[in-house]
């Protein structure tokens, strides 16, 4: 009897490590695929008003920009000229 508990134990073990072993690869995918993913969602959000207007907030404040000089409506700081403007599908220099 002994012995079918030191077997047991043994099988036990191998089944652990087999299972943490495996996990171990299945975070750092996810982490990898997570940090894909931020990525892409801080390009996407370049894309808004606050990032393509001609004057923006240097706060970058959600909903600001405009196509003239002011202050932004959320923070309240001066806007300043864009200098990656672009209009049209293209930089205006």
């Amino acid at each position: 009897m002994n012995t079918r508990i030191k077997n047991f134990a043994g099988i036990a073990l191998v089944i652990l490590i087999l299972l943490a072993t495996a996990c171990k690869g299945k975070t750092q995918e996810s982490n990898e695929a997570g940090t894909e993913q931020i990525e892409q969602t801080e390009e996407t959000a370049k894309l808004g008003k606050e990032y393509t207007a001609a004057y923006v907030c240097p706060m970058h404040c959600e909903g600001s920009g405009s196509d003239e000089e002011g202050t932004c409506p959320k923070c309240g700081m001066a806007y300043v000229a864009n200098e990656e403007h672009t209009k049209d599908g293209h930089k205006h220099e």
